[in-house]
């Protein structure tokens, strides 16, 4: 009799097994579809449909963490910035916050962590919900997840800059040097940077930094070049033998850019600039001849430059 008793509750808790077994296949398989076909439709950008189908894969399988990064960016999708302050749009960015979160926190992908928390913090930023108080730590944890990765300092730094905090917004852009030392995007973020702080000494060293880290990149010159010309040109508190300077400076960046490509158009063209620079303060009207002379010359060769680029042969 024990022995029956025994049986029957094995058998019991078998035919229970067997159906939760079964119930969590059958629940897995319907996520899997519901996830395919939301996929197609956000191929689609049919972002609505979409939507309800990662609802019902997220709904079956609570696991499927990779949902939930497209369940929230299809509700981002839906959001209208515009029409920021109706219930009904403003709960949809809430929707995709709630969703990115998920996916940020279980998501075991790194580039799909690193999507999700980016996304959030686009969120918080200043075309959407303006809460940068939000978005600072999310960036810090993406610092911590790849230190190496300039382009969470960046984002930073311009959270810090358009806070006012200027002080932090260049220590974190130093971090970012210190972190890539070889990228030469973070010297043009410092140089841009400090271009808007209107520091132009520390705007130059930051461009020649990066020029050196790619001496054979005839932009990186080129663009040293720009900068001097602007400032010789546009900077009217300049006295004429600061200009002269400034337009020689640039002179010898533009040089090396022509050297190292011949046929650049925009770094002929602002070589001509430049000695026009020059030629406007220039007292020796002999020698002012000849610069302008210099100047019409490289007029004539980005003209020509520019023609050759037209008709596809540049």
């Amino acid at each position: 009799m024990r022995r029956l008793v025994s049986t029957g509750r094995l058998g019991l808790v078998i035919g229970l097994s067997v159906t939760l077994v079964g119930c969590g296949q059958f629940q897995g398989l319907k996520a899997k579809k519901a996830f395919k076909e939301a996929n197609v439709f956000y191929q689609q950008q049919d972002y609505r449909r979409a939507a309800a189908r990662y609802e019902e894969a997220v709904k079956s399988d609570p696991n499927l963490t990779v949902a939930y990064f497209y369940l929230g960016n299809s509700y981002d999708n839906l959001y209208k910035p515009a029409r920021a302050g109706e219930a009904e749009n403003d709960a949809l960015l809430q929707k995709a916050i709630e969703n990115y979160k998920i996916a940020a926190d279980r998501e075991t992908d790194p580039k799909m962590k690193k999507l999700s928390l980016e996304y959030l913090v686009s969120a918080y930023g200043a075309e959407k919900l303006n809460q940068p108080e939000m978005a600072e730590p999310l960036i810090n944890r993406m610092i911590e997840i790849d230190p190496s990765d300039p382009a969470n300092y960046f984002a930073l730094a311009k959270l810090y800059e358009d806070g006012g905090r200027y002080d932090e917004a260049e220590a974190i852009l130093n971090k970012a040097r210190d972190a890539k030392p070889d990228d030469p995007a973070v010297y043009m973020q410092l140089a841009g940077f400090y271009n808007r702080q209107g520091e132009f000494d520390k705007t130059i060293e930051s461009l020649q930094a990066r020029a050196e880290k790619e001496p054979t990149n005839p932009e990186a010159h080129y663009t040293i070049a720009t900068f001097y010309w602007d400032k010789a040109y546009r900077d009217f508190r300049l006295n004429d033998q600061q200009k002269a300077d400034y337009a020689k400076s640039g002179l010898v960046a533009i040089d090396k850019a022509i050297q190292l490509n011949p046929d650049y158009m925009e770094a002929v063209t602002y070589r001509g600039l430049l000695l026009r620079v020059q030629a406007a303060i220039e007292k020796d009207a002999g020698r002012q001849k000849q610069i302008l002379n210099e100047a019409d010359k490289m007029q004539q060769r980005a003209v020509e430059l520019r023609k050759k680029k037209a008709a596809g042969l540049g």
